[in-house]
């Protein structure tokens, strides 16, 4: 399965595909980091969207 990235996707073996389509195209790291810069960003902007925000005294 993994020396034979055409291999035809049924059944069982398509669970074990999805991130190793990714690696068999040659994507590098920078490629990956940056996913995973915006993987963060995207969560911390939920989190800040879901935390109600303390009311200024004044």
């Amino acid at each position: 399965m993994y020396n034979n990235p055409v291999a035809p996707v049924t059944g069982a073996a398509a669970a074990g595909v999805g991130s190793g389509t990714l690696a068999f195209s040659g994507a590098g790291d920078l490629f990956w980091f940056a996913l995973a810069a915006f993987a963060m960003l995207a969560l911390g902007l939920a989190i800040k969207r879901i935390v109600p925000v303390r009311a200024q005294k004044g």
